[in-house]
């Protein structure tokens, strides 16, 4: 019997310790999307998983415990949408970055990736298995077809906040009173006419989905994953049914950075896992000149999609000629060469974005506001000034000034001289400081770094089989019930029932009484014939 009990314990501890078979489909071609779907293998790997990365961005180097499908050949395509990050076209505001002009090219996008000859020649192959799936979610649901093919759980990534569209997955609606699109360029509590658009854009939305990209993404889905689920001898479930089958959802945010939203308990919030803590040294040249810069630094980078070679030539001269007035030393991330340098300005081509950000002797971050850089601001603890160009940057730009640690300067011809105003603020006024300071303490106080809760929850996740008991109950429920219209149906019906009901009480009563003598019947007239 003891030896029997000794070999439970190892198959327990043995089965607790076993490495999950784990399939990451991060297949958009945008740098900050792989930066956090790389991040994701990472930890798992760290956690001694077996990972399978779909990625436009393929390193190549796979071990038996990392492997890839390189969907690079879908890199070209993205360059068509270059012009939407065009600096010079959001200035000039010759580019359309609504979210109608925008969607078309999502389906397209969609087509493209699932068309992908690596991507088919691995969905075909019935010898793979997962443990689980987590694809990025980003104005697409259809990918919640790859864990119907491997028949596993479902971890949806969102790599913003949990906003409405993507909560409607795991959970309901949330209310557009106080909880913004991610599109939106204002930030609650909303005046009566930014509640009204927040309304109406979110019922736009739905329409739009129920009516154009429901229908066109169920025939997607039926399409491209049909055969590989058939291939594996099972029917291929309805459309409706898989989409509200995630077992978890991940979302790259935080109350320090955002606001507090209502979510299920399968919804984490886990930034800042993309941030290694044990941050890189400098290369030597880059810390010299950090280090000796007498009266501080100040680094400028547009993101990774939007390049500031495409700022308009003027504008250029004058962000250099403002720069060249300033006593801090201009770091700027740049792709080319710029001729006639001020000599507090550097140019560089590549920068160590976390490096930069740790160094103490950092003023001021310029930033685009991306949710990645807003991120490594607080951080680091880094005063901000913010230069958003579309997406979700407006939104990002709008909270970080609400919360004290950053000024937003509008893309203009005229932004040089803004963004010198904001720099001088943020640069004599300590505030901006202490706040960013004081967002960082409360960021890092979390019981557990963002990387290993990431990894917790999808161990869990595959460990109870779905994590069934954590799946919010408002899935259950069609949106009529939630929103009490047939209760209303039903109080309107009986309402007017009992209003039959009385009104007839009330004919039969009267008739009663007449027959009772106790009220006259009415005397009729007869109307004199007119000849």
């Amino acid at each position: 019997m003891e030896k029997i009990k000794y070999l439970i314990i190892l198959a327990t501890l043995l089965q607790a310790c076993a490495p999950y078979k784990i399939l990451v489909v991060f297949p958009l071609p945008g740098k900050s999307h792989n930066i956090l779907g790389q991040a994701i293998v990472r930890h798992l790997l760290n956690a001694g998983h077996e990972v399978t990365y779909v990625t436009p961005f393929p390193t190549g180097k796979t071990t038996d415990k990392y492997h890839e499908v390189n969907l690079s050949k879908n890199l070209e395509s993205h360059k068509k949408s270059d012009a939407i990050f065009n600096l010079k076209t959001v200035i000039d505001k010759t580019g359309k970055q609504e979210m109608l002009s925008m969607l078309p090219r999502m389906i397209e996008m969609l087509k493209m990736n699932l068309e992908n000859d690596n991507l088919k020649e691995f969905l075909g192959d019935t010898t793979q298995d997962f443990d689980a799936v987590i694809p990025e979610w980003l104005f697409s649901d259809t990918y919640a077809g790859f864990a119907t093919v491997y028949n596993c759980p479902l971890i949806w990534f969102a790599s913003t906040e949990p906003h409405w569209m993507v909560l409607k997955l795991v959970h309901e609606v949330s209310n557009p009173a106080f909880n913004p699109s991610i599109l939106s360029t204002t930030s609650p509590p909303f005046s009566f006419a930014e509640r009204a658009t927040s309304l109406m854009g979110q019922f736009m939305f739905l329409a739009l989905k129920y009516f154009y990209l429901g229908p066109a993404e169920k025939t997607i889905f039926e399409e491209y994953f049909g055969p590989f689920v058939q291939m594996r001898g099972r029917p291929l479930p309805e459309y409706e049914e898989i989409l509200h089958n995630g077992s978890l959802l991940l979302t790259n945010s935080h109350s320090s950075l955002s606001q507090p939203v209502s979510v299920p308990p399968n919804t984490k919030e886990i930034s800042g896992y993309h941030i290694d803590p044990n941050t890189k040294p400098l290369p030597a040249d880059l810390q010299k000149l950090m280090d000796e810069a007498e009266h501080g630094v100040i680094y400028f980078s547009m993101g990774s999609n939007a390049k500031s070679k495409d700022f308009p030539d003027e504008l250029k001269q004058d962000f250099l000629k403002m720069f060249g007035t300033l006593k801090q030393t201009v770091l700027w991330k740049f792709e080319e060469q710029l001729p006639n340098l001020p000599k507090n300005v550097h140019i560089l081509h590549w920068a160590p974005q976390d490096s930069i950000l740790a160094h103490p002797n950092l003023r001021v971050f310029i930033t685009h506001g991306g949710l990645l850089s807003t991120t490594e601001t607080v951080f680091f603890g880094v005063p901000a000034v913010v230069m958003p160009y579309g997406l979700d940057q407006h939104l990002n730009a709008e909270r970080a000034v609400n919360k004290g640690f950053a000024l937003k300067v509008d893309l203009s011809y005229e932004m040089a001289g803004h963004m010198k105003l904001a720099i001088e603020e943020i640069l004599s006024n300590p505030k901006y400081t202490e706040r960013v300071k004081q967002l960082s303490s409360i960021y890092h106080d979390r019981p557990v770094p963002p990387g290993k809760e990431l990894v917790h929850w999808v161990e869990h996740v595959v460990r109870t089989r779905g994590a069934p008991h954590l799946r919010s109950p408002a899935l259950k429920l069609p949106w009529y019930q939630k929103m009490y219209l047939d209760l209303l149906a039903a109080v309107l019906l009986a309402l007017f029932v009992v209003k039959l009901i009385l009104k007839k009480l009330w004919g039969i009563g009267k008739i009663i009484l007449r027959k009772l003598g106790l009220v006259k019947s009415p005397v009729v007239k007869n109307k004199k014939k007119t000849k």
